[in-house]
């Protein structure tokens, strides 16, 4: 799916970097949502809510390395603030889903550009 292009300076205002997820729990009442808390290499950690639980058991998610968009502006889902995004590439039909990373292990806030 091809969408509308950007200039350079539209995608200077995408802030990525790489993350690491520590925490990982079910959103209640939600079949395919985690709550999933990140260190992006600042003072606190980052939540997000993602729909990845057909993809990704838990304990898959854990420590795992990770690259995040962190200045999505934050919204509700189930109740729960989501506050970044995980970014993935999943097929067309939503058969497979992957979490993108870095190709060598990385420390969390590693800008990605």
């Amino acid at each position: 799916m091809m969408s509308s292009e950007i200039t350079f300076q539209d995608f200077q205002k995408l802030d990525m970097c790489i993350g690491r997820v520590m925490e990982v729990q079910r959103v209640e009442n939600a079949e395919k949502l985690y709550k999933v808390q990140v260190d992006i290499g600042r003072e606190r950690l980052y939540q997000t809510v993602t729909s990845l639980v057909d993809y990704y058991a838990a304990e898959e998610l854990m420590n795992k390395e990770v690259v995040v968009l962190t200045n999505l502006k934050p919204a509700k889902m189930r109740g729960e603030l989501s506050e970044i995004m995980l970014l993935c590439a999943e097929t067309e039909d939503s058969s497979i889903c992957k979490l993108l990373k870095a190709e060598e292990t990385m420390k969390p806030g590693t800008p990605v550009c």
